[in-house]
């Protein structure tokens, strides 16, 4: 119990979320000078802010990770998350919202980023976590409330229920009226709201709001609704249990504003944390976590420094964990307790015990990876979610510098990928190239900073390339003899060979019609082998598929033939046989599937032109209204910056999902420009 007689509600955790720039760092900032964790109030603009300390944020001024800091409000403990609002880091939201009990979802009176909140809305619902929406930068604000609301329910399936409503002066939003204390309040600069009586000329506007208020709440309250039919003045305290509970239930979606630069309307919200957000009880009934059992906890975040230490953002959901405890995770394995510490933005602190509740970071449990359950003892803990990685959609190839950092590069990567599970390595031994993929051309700056600044490891960049193909349009013939005397026994291998053009898809085939022995059987398969290696560059200059090669004719010699004769043999055949059957390249081809707000889907379907691509259909997106699908048919080699020029037309929330199709024929400059950069770059 509290001094009030209150039941504490242990430690907390809060998920700060929204759009790309609608201030959710600065509402952390001031949630945390409001609650005395910090001495004075950072700026963004200033780059003095707990959050976004790191080098790359900084560079970006923008959140690209969770940072994560504490305080403590009225005598309960909060900890913040503030989570990046770029659809490129959106994954590292996704790994962290499950374990927390709450999420302020941070926006502004902005049309033009409601798509983006939506992206964040459907986010919370999915994953079932109850929510407050902070309309921001009220002070800059140029419409009614209500209006703005209507504008902003488009972005959320559940009801957004106004709890506050502002006072205006000149134009100015200069305080509040809380709809559910009844009280009016003015803003003071960097301060708590001041209570002031009720103004005269609000009294209207407040029993309109509040009536309105009232009647959301009624939908799931019977007593509620009958008191409001008799025009009975339902007890505060019942009003405050309603709003509780049909946050928790996610019936309503509260909204408060404010100021988050200059803290208005922080102290209201951080009141409403207080007495609405649901506890640790509730957050482990909804993941299906009993109460009873060994301690656990569930990793959101990992990160590594660049001596190799590596730390475990994690919830406590049952406690207390200690340092040296030996922990077992949902995958299995097995890790001891090297640390633990609190996390203030990049700041640290150590402590000895995490209790149950508290949100911390552990030191050195190499077993435990992003969204696993770990549990202390030696019996192996159930998962409590699965939160899946978005498919890659921009890659670079990486080149190291020096030769001599190949294998740090590798072992770097392994652990920025670890850090962020929507980055994916790729190897493509047939382009002889590495590859690093993620959400964005700035998902991958950043990455390609943090393997610089942590691990001291520094890669060129080029575009990757395309896996062009060959194949031919004709049947053609060749003979190809392989004679060599140099004294001793000499080599000797002659075939004749015949190829003809098959059904794409079909790869390389080779039969043989050989009869009377002229090639001897023990040969044959390393004509195969021949064919083969020559079917590995074209006359082209790319591998060759889909084509039959037959050996049909031949002979030997009984003492110089040799498997690497009838070898070389089959390559003179095929390099003499393949320009004459007609050889033309073909590209990979993609199947897309593009997602857009419906006011975008023309230039969405102008982009796809743009780039050679086949529009094969439209669709509503499922689920989702006033949003489209378009289906096409793109070539691999117009993808590159796709998903950047998708973002710009689409006010940075347009997706895609893509996967290889088949091969299609190029021909005309197009091809001839392919072939002359392939010559260029192989130096023939």
């Amino acid at each position: 119990m509290d001094a009030s007689g209150r039941e504490r509600a242990g430690p907390r955790c809060i998920a700060i979320v929204g759009p790309y720039q609608s201030g959710k760092t600065s509402l952390m900032e001031a949630c945390l000078a409001r609650m005395g964790a910090i001495d004075r109030q950072g700026k963004v603009a200033d780059r003095n802010t707990i959050g976004d300390a790191s080098p790359e944020a900084r560079a970006q001024g923008m959140s690209i990770e969770p940072n994560v800091a504490s305080g403590d409000f009225l005598g309960e403990r909060f900890t913040f998350v503030d989570c990046p609002g770029s659809i490129e880091f959106l994954h590292d939201m996704r790994t962290v919202l499950p374990a927390c009990d709450a999420a302020v979802v941070v926006c502004e009176a902005d049309d033009r980023k409601v798509p983006a909140l939506e992206l964040v809305m459907r986010e919370l619902e999915e994953a079932d976590v109850p929510r407050f929406l902070f309309l921001n930068k009220i002070d800059a604000a140029s419409r009614r409330v209500r209006e703005t609301l209507a504008s902003l329910q488009r972005a959320s399936r559940t009801p957004l229920l106004l709890r506050q409503i502002p006072i205006w002066k000149d134009g100015i939003a200069i305080g509040f009226i809380d709809l559910a204390l009844e009280r009016a309040f003015v803003y003071r600069e960097y301060a708590a709201s001041e209570v002031i009586d009720l103004p005269v000329t609000e009294v209207g506007r407040e029993k309109e709001a509040r009536f309105s208020m009232l009647e959301r709440l009624a939908d799931y309250d019977d007593e509620l609704m009958e008191d409001l039919v008799e025009e009975i003045e339902p007890p505060r305290d019942r009003v405050f249990d309603d709003l509780s509970r049909e946050l928790r239930d996610m019936h309503v979606v509260p909204v408060l504003f404010g100021s988050a630069e200059r803290g208005n309307g922080v102290t209201r919200l951080l009141k409403a944390l207080r007495h609405e957000a649901p506890r640790l009880a509730a957050t482990r009934a909804r993941l299906g976590v009993p109460e009873e059992g060994p301690p656990l906890a569930f990793a959101m975040k990992t990160s590594h420094n660049g001596q190799g230490g590596k730390l475990t953002l994690a919830r406590v959901l049952r406690g207390p964990i200690s340092e040296g405890d030996t922990v077992v995770s949902s995958r299995g394995g097995e890790a001891r307790v090297a640390g633990i510490v609190d996390l203030k933005g990049q700041g640290q602190s150590r402590r000895t015990t995490a209790e149950e509740g508290e949100t911390v970071a552990f030191a050195r449990v190499d077993n435990v990876a992003t969204s696993d359950a770990f549990a202390v003892g030696k019996e192996r803990p159930t998962a409590i979610v699965s939160v899946a990685p978005p498919d890659p959609v921009f890659s670079l190839a990486l080149l190291v510098r020096d030769r001599k950092d190949d294998v740090r590069l590798t072992t770097a990567l392994g652990k920025i990928v670890e850090e962020d599970p929507s980055l994916v390595l790729e190897q493509r031994p047939d382009l002889g190239e590495m590859r690093l993929c993620g959400q964005g051309e700035m998902h991958l700056r950043v990455a390609i900073a943090r393997l610089a600044s942590r691990f001291g490891v520094t890669v060129d960049v080029r575009k990757p390339q395309i896996a062009y193909r060959e194949t031919i349009r004709h049947a053609a013939q060749a003979r190809g003899r392989h004679k060599k005397q140099s004294g001793g026994h000499g080599q000797f291998g002659d075939v004749v060979l015949h190829v003809e053009p098959l059904p794409r898809g079909e790869g390389i085939v080779f039969t043989d019609t050989i009869t009377g022995g002229v090639v001897p059987k023990q040969y044959i398969p390393s004509v195969e082998i021949g064919v083969r290696e020559a079917a590995e560059k074209g006359p082209l200059g790319f591998p060759v598929v889909d084509m039959k090669v037959t050996l049909t004719d031949g002979s030997y010699h009984t003492v110089d033939s040799s498997d690497m004769a009838f070898r070389a043999a089959a390559r003179l055949a095929m390099a003499e046989m393949l320009p004459n059957a007609k050889p033309v390249l073909l590209e990979p081809m993609l199947a897309v599937e593009i997602a857009v707000p419906t006011e975008a889907m023309s230039k969405a379907t102008a982009i796809i032109s743009a780039r050679r691509g086949q529009i094969l259909g439209y669709d509503g997106r499922p689920g989702w209204l006033g949003w489209d699908l378009v289906n096409a048919m793109i070539p691999e080699a117009e993808m590159d910056d796709l998903i950047v020029e998708l973002r710009s037309a689409t006010a940075g929330v347009g997706s895609f999902s893509a996967r290889f199709d088949h091969l299609a024929e190029l021909s005309g400059k197009a091809a001839d420009q392919v072939v002359m950069a392939r010559a260029a770059a192989t130096g023939g």
